[in-house]
């Protein structure tokens, strides 16, 4: 995530991980349909002079993936990798509207799940309703992104 590296680079570096990473699989003899993978999507570097849209992301990150991930693997849980909240969120949500991937696409987000409600709770026990508000509202987004239901408007004002 961080660096000037354009989306470009961040698809080779993905890709040739991810070949490496099923061909090694291959070898120990890991039965595919028992994994869930947990990758990044392509995203450029933060630094990066241009910033792309969440269908490039998304267009790009199904790319890879279906060149890379045998269908016998059932599912994919991207990470947040430093995304925002609604970044991460957003971009789930587009590669399940474009749809068409042979795994159940979903999310593993450690950041993109708990900036908001440690923002909210701030270490105050009179904010733990906040922070529990500001949890399950993050898990609901992603549960609709997880389906290609997500919607902007759904989002609550910060």
């Amino acid at each position: 995530m961080d660096g000037d590296h354009d989306i470009d680079r961040c698809l080779e570096v993905t890709e040739f991980v991810q070949n490496a990473v099923f061909q090694e699989l291959y070898y120990a003899k890991v039965k595919l349909e028992g994994i869930v993978l947990k990758p990044n999507m392509i995203v450029p570097g933060k630094k990066c002079a241009k910033q792309v849209s969440d269908a490039e992301i998304a267009e790009k990150t199904l790319r890879v993936l279906k060149g890379c991930v045998p269908p016998a693997v059932p599912g994919i849980a991207f990470l947040s990798g430093g995304q925002s909240d609604v970044e991460a969120t957003a971009r789930l949500d587009a590669m399940n509207k474009i749809g068409g991937a042979p795994w159940k696409l979903s999310f593993s987000y450690g950041r993109a799940l708990q900036a908001a409600p440690q923002k909210a709770w701030g270490g105050k026990t009179g904010n733990v309703a906040a922070a529990q508000d500001a949890f399950a509202h993050r898990a609901r987004m992603n549960g609709l992104a997880s389906l290609g239901q997500w919607q902007r408007e759904l989002e609550k004002a910060a």
